[in-house]
């Protein structure tokens, strides 16, 4: 079995992903605030609930997180106005900015390692790993 060195290496590769983006991310965004703009961008206003699962965290953590987004003024919050109980999260201008940076921040991370092999590897490389995650 290869596991031990698998393990190892996808370590030391999400490791040096992780601390690269949130190094050229910082002091404006981090790596959970770029997922959240991602996401509301593609799909509209969402309810906080509706974040938890693709951050895979506790409510409280979404507050949190979204508190100090609105404070960075990357997202608003505004109750619903037929059931002032639910409240919708929408990106900001200034948040649609800081997702097309951090966009351009991991594409050009991921470009430069991506382009330590060729094209045909970098295929079957995406092919394998989309095996492995279960979606191919």
């Amino acid at each position: 079995m290869h596991t031990a060195e698998f393990a190892r290496l996808l370590n030391r590769i999400v490791k040096d992903y992780e601390t690269h983006m949130e190094q050229e991310l910082a002091p404006a965004l981090t790596m959970s605030q770029l997922a959240v703009l991602e996401l509301l961008e593609a799909e509209g206003s969402l309810k906080p609930s509706d974040l938890i699962p693709f951050l895979a965290t506790t409510p409280a953590a979404v507050t949190m997180l979204l508190d100090r987004m609105e404070r960075g003024e990357l997202i608003v919050r505004q109750r619903d106005e037929g059931d002032r109980r639910i409240v919708w999260v929408s990106i900001t201008d200034k948040g649609k900015q800081e997702a097309e940076r951090g966009v351009r921040v991991r594409e050009q991370y991921l470009g430069g390692v991506l382009d330590r092999i060729s094209t045909h590897n970098q295929q079957l490389l995406v092919y394998l790993m989309g095996k492995i995650a279960g979606t191919k």
